[in-house]
């Protein structure tokens, strides 16, 4: 089924959209999840949780890609399930080890001025991956949107650990360079 007719169902209010959603994106929210989580049972709730959000979400949004608006979706459910689960166990485990890395780029903000910050900082950020040659535009992506581990982006494209590392470092250090030249570092 083609996303715009699951769209279509989720905007007429017809439950079958959440079952069409599960049979096409249903591994790939998973995925996402489980990447975050490392916990089938998490994953599972996520990706249930997900679905949920979906439906509340549409109407009156309308997203114009399906696969990254429940991407979007599932990440930030995982991650905050990941952040509740864990707020005593700082420092351990993946996505402790990711958000560090990018946190040095990135800061996290409350107050409307850094909500507004936000918006430009996502904004520079996508431009600034679209950017990039394709290989690090991939690797970045994989790391930092999806939260693989270094050892399993060094087995996917072929490359050794330390060469991956070196290659992330370089791209943190030129989006930490774009955000001093933008004004928000």
């Amino acid at each position: 089924m083609e996303d715009s007719q699951i769209v279509e169902m989720y905007w007429n209010r017809n439950e079958t959209a959440v079952n069409e959603t599960a049979a096409k994106y249903g591994n790939y929210c998973y995925s996402i999840a489980y990447s975050i989580l490392a916990s089938e049972e998490d994953s599972k709730e996520s990706v249930n949780d997900t679905y949920l959000d979906a439906w509340n979400s549409m109407p009156p949004h309308r997203p114009s890609v399906l696969s990254t608006f429940l991407g979007k979706i599932t990440r930030r459910i995982s991650i905050d399930k990941w952040r509740k689960k864990n707020t005593q166990k700082r420092g351990g485990g993946q996505i402790a080890e990711v958000l560090n890395e990018i946190e040095e780029c990135i800061s996290d903000g409350h107050s409307v001025e850094q909500k507004i910050e936000q918006q430009v900082l996502h904004n520079i950020i996508n431009s600034f991956v679209k950017e990039l040659p394709e290989t690090e535009q991939k690797i970045f992506l994989c790391r930092y949107w999806y939260m693989d581990s270094i050892k399993s982006i060094a087995k996917q494209f072929g490359f050794t650990q330390s060469k991956v590392k070196s290659m992330l470092m370089r791209t943190r250090e030129k989006l930490r360079n774009k955000l001093i030249r933008e004004g928000l570092q």
